[in-house]
């Protein structure tokens, strides 16, 4: 590979994002008060799980208290609705639906080279 496709990779590649500090302790407040894994929040918010790990890290419960107190998850960092027992019971109705479908499906490709007949 000559240098010259190295500097075309380097200039098409794109520049990573930078964070505030504010917005940073915002998503690690997020993780701690909601007792939600790292890679389910990063998921929510766009972040890759890896970074939020080591935001968590740097900043969590177990990191050094900072001088400036943290502020609390702002509106924009909406914990997901806990699923009500219907709404589980109907969860739980359309897996076993999607199940026997699958099931019907698998049977009817099994089926067709039976009605095809034999080639020619």
């Amino acid at each position: 590979m000559s240098w010259r496709c190295l500097l075309d990779q380097q200039a098409t590649r794109p520049k990573p994002r930078s964070y505030t500090e504010n917005y940073k302790r915002q998503v690690v407040d997020l993780v701690v008060s909601s007792g939600r894994t790292p890679t389910a929040v990063a998921g929510e918010v766009g972040l890759h799980p890896t970074l939020l790990c080591r935001w968590v890290r740097q900043y969590g419960a177990g990191a050094a208290k900072a001088e400036t107190p943290r502020p609390a998850a702002t509106s924009f960092l909406k914990p997901v609705p806990v699923p009500t027992a219907d709404q589980a019971a109907e969860v739980a109705r359309l897996r076993r639906e999607c199940d026997r479908l699958r099931m019907e499906r698998d049977i009817s490709k099994k089926s067709i080279p039976i009605f095809a007949g034999p080639l020619r």
